[in-house]
């Protein structure tokens, strides 16, 4: 099912096909800079340019509140969201540092902090409510509410591809998040909630055992139908979640890449394909979590991650450390001489 809001384009099969060409060209052995060359390929089919350039990125990091936490599905109390959100602005958190290091522009989305925010700039102020219904007992949220959601996300990017914008990472913040996100992943991807559910901040054996059982609990309340995402967002996601696919989806309309950083990103990315399937041409997965599910996320979309450090922080933290390879792929690419240019004997036949 396609909603007719979220137009994405074909994959450009020719640009691909041409930029596969220019690698058998380049001064190198075939092959021999590996999944660098597949990824230069697919970011030619992506933006529909044979040497695609990466110059302006931005890294979004969608904020909300979880009503679950509740539970005692996390290790940290929910004041952390708005307390996190306000060290993202000060420049102080993980996402912050690499934003400087990667040189990517940094929002900060407010989409359902418990918290009211001061004013601060980077910080773009959309609150749809003050975080989620208790996912175990109620519904995350009105259908209304869902459709906000993502349009949200959908805003954000748009604004953001006004500035111009040739990848963008994103990422979250929401203290009882991946409680969330493992509940949308079960009812999208058919999984078992113990073969997805993680530790998230950090929980211990009885903690984690507990997220599981919250996690059932939520299913077995409100029944979502997979063919149904909206639903699924509606009944367990998150805020923050909702406006990282629409963000996806917006991305991926206008044919700029979306590199996925872990857990949280890639249930929203699940959300993402489930409501319009080829968005997922327009997706690199960067890295794999340590989240114990989130390698079944991944081979349900048919991502191959690009990093797999034993990262669990989100953010958009593992998404930016992988910016510097795409880039890396996009310019080894466009620069390195063919055998042609560089007047270099090719390989006997």
């Amino acid at each position: 099912m396609t909603h007719a809001k979220f137009v994405i384009p074909p994959f450009d099969q020719r640009a691909a096909e041409k930029a596969r060409a220019r690698q058998a060209q380049l001064t190198k052995p075939a092959g021999s800079l590996g999944r660098l060359e597949t990824l230069a390929i697919r970011l030619a089919g992506m933006t529909g340019r044979v040497t695609p350039e990466i110059t302006h990125k931005s890294i979004i990091v969608m904020a909300a509140d979880h009503g679950v936490t509740v539970e005692g599905v996390s290790a940290y109390p929910s004041e952390v969201t708005a307390q996190m959100v306000r060290n993202f602005l000060r420049g102080g958190a993980a996402i912050s540092v690499l934003a400087r290091l990667t040189g990517s522009r940094l929002t900060v989305v407010d989409v359902g902090v418990a918290a009211e925010l001061p004013d601060a700039a980077g910080l773009v102020k959309r609150k749809i409510a003050p975080g989620t219904g208790n996912i175990a007992k109620e519904p995350a949220m009105s259908r209304e509410q869902a459709w906000q959601a993502l349009e949200v996300g959908v805003e954000v990017v748009e604004e953001e591809v006004e500035r111009g914008l040739d990848i963008v990472v994103l990422g979250e913040m929401g203290i009882g998040n991946t409680t969330a996100a493992a509940a949308v992943a079960c009812a999208l991807g058919g999984f078992q909630p113990e073969d997805i559910v993680g530790r998230g901040t950090g929980v211990d054996d009885a903690g984690w055992q507990r997220k599981v059982q919250v996690v059932r609990q939520a299913l077995q309340r409100a029944q979502p139908d997979p063919q149904d995402p909206i639903g699924v967002l509606t009944e367990v996601g998150g805020l923050e979640i909702g406006a990282l696919a629409g963000a996806m989806l917006a991305a991926a309309s206008h044919r700029v890449p979306v590199l996925l950083d872990g857990f949280i990103a890639t249930a929203a990315a699940m959300l993402a394909v489930a409501l319009a399937p080829t968005a997922r041409d327009y997706f690199i997965a960067a890295h794999r979590s340590e989240e114990q599910g989130h390698g079944r996320m991944l081979d349900f979309l048919g991502l191959r991650p690009l990093l797999d450090l034993g990262l669990r922080l989100g953010e958009g933290s593992g998404a930016a450390l992988a910016l510097p390879l795409v880039e890396a792929a996009a310019q080894l690419h466009a620069y390195m001489a063919t055998f042609a240019e560089a007047g270099v004997a090719e390989r006997e036949a």
